[in-house]
């Protein structure tokens, strides 16, 4: 409990880097984390070959449209899951020399101990802020619509009740709805699905996606998206 304050509210009164993936709750946190501190820049992991990021399967130009929107310097490199964390690591020590304080994450679900997060700013020396940590998944994405952000599904993850068909769905109250009547998390918190944030109230312009072909990979289905 002691750490669910703590993390919530690390970002209070603090210059901070912020995890971001292009999705509702990455963008959401920082969100919330911009209304209480001070944001310096934002970090994107892509994949080995630097052309998308993880799971969410956005390209580095589409990021950086949205940096550029929300108006913050955005860090990336290519990692796989072995040197992740190192690069990770170093992605933060950058940050840390440019005066971030504290990294804040979009994570719903972490446990006290073992927290990734936790683990790897501590070893930079930077606090932890997770805004939206141990919040009902319901009121995070509900709160998410209401506060005038529009994302749009981009990933989805068959063998978890999500259909070629919601690919391009854009989040909204009545298919957030939709969802739970599936009996899926409509924060896709298990990796049910994955989105792109197109506008809100961080953003100075809408970004402009396009939306083409489908792509499917065993179990999961991405819609690919472009300038």
């Amino acid at each position: 409990m002691e750490n669910n304050i703590l993390w919530r509210n690390g970002a209070v009164g603090k210059k901070f880097v912020a995890s971001f993936s292009g999705g509702k709750d990455s963008t959401f946190a920082l969100y919330k984390a911009m209304s209480v501190g001070e944001a310096v820049a934002l970090i994107v992991m892509m994949d080995e070959h630097g052309v998308h990021s993880r799971s969410h399967r956005l390209t580095e130009k589409i990021i950086k449209e949205q940096a550029s929107s929300i108006g913050l310097p955005v860090f990336s490199d290519a990692a796989s899951w072995n040197d992740y964390e190192s690069k990770f690591i170093r992605l933060l020590e950058k940050t840390k020399d440019m005066g971030a304080e504290v990294l804040v994450a979009g994570d719903l679900d972490v446990p006290d101990k073992d927290c990734w997060h936790d683990i790897v700013t501590k070893k930079v020396g930077l606090g932890l802020a997770l805004p939206l940590r141990g919040t009902n998944h319901r009121e995070v994405v509900t709160e998410f619509v209401k506060a005038g952000f529009k994302c749009v599904i981009v990933t989805v993850n068959l063998s978890m009740g999500m259909k070629i068909e919601d690919l391009g769905k854009e989040l909204s109250l009545e298919y957030i709805e939709i969802l739970e009547n599936r009996g899926i998390d409509s924060c896709g918190e298990a990796g049910e699905f994955h989105t792109i944030v197109i506008d809100g109230p961080i953003f100075k312009n809408k970004i402009d996606v396009k939306f083409g072909e489908i792509l499917q990979d065993k179990e999961y289905a991405f819609l690919d998206c472009s300038l």
